[in-house]
């Protein structure tokens, strides 16, 4: 229910409700802590995880702040064992809508400059640096006329992959 409504509200209005990001970590949460320690450690690795991958990717303008809460729920739910598969998944998933996003809107070169350049300086000074107009590269989600894909989409995908495994 949480990963098609998220993909839903991503799709539609591309963002992901609050309500539904944090009820799904503190369900998450509350359902292995039923279930004892362990299954309460095994969840808050697994959100742990995926908050600690993600937050770079925000943080640099590459991922929404809903898209990090729909992760780390989904870590939760998951726990570490299942994240790999998950993460394979969704990276496909959202390779192939951005593929598709970058041939349909013709911006190819120049979606692979700022790609290039992202990368090429991520490592310097703030995760935000690289970020500055008039810089090299400086396009990030929030930017208009930006090419993004509802990321929340492939997310949802490769939790439930991972989950159905």
């Amino acid at each position: 229910a949480v990963a098609t409504t998220a993909a839903w509200f991503d799709v539609r209005e591309r963002r992901i409700p609050n309500a539904l990001t944090v009820s799904a970590l503190g369900i998450a949460l509350l359902a292995r802590a039923l279930e004892g320690f362990p299954d309460l450690g095994a969840g808050l690795i697994g959100a742990g995880i995926c908050l600690l991958l993600a937050l770079p990717l925000f943080l640099a303008g590459g991922l929404g702040g809903g898209d990090v809460k729909l992760l780390t729920a989904f870590g939760a739910f998951l726990g570490p064992g299942r994240l790999l598969v998950g993460f394979v998944v969704m990276a496909l998933v959202g390779g192939a809508m951005a593929l598709i996003q970058m041939v349909r809107k013709r911006v190819v070169q120049r979606t692979l400059w700022n790609l290039y350049v992202l990368f090429k300086t991520l490592g310097k000074g703030t995760f935000t640096g690289w970020k500055k107009e008039g810089s090299e590269a400086w396009l990030t989600v929030d930017t208009p006329g930006a090419v993004t894909v509802p990321y929340g989409v492939a997310i949802s995908a490769g939790a439930l992959y991972a989950w159905f495994l």
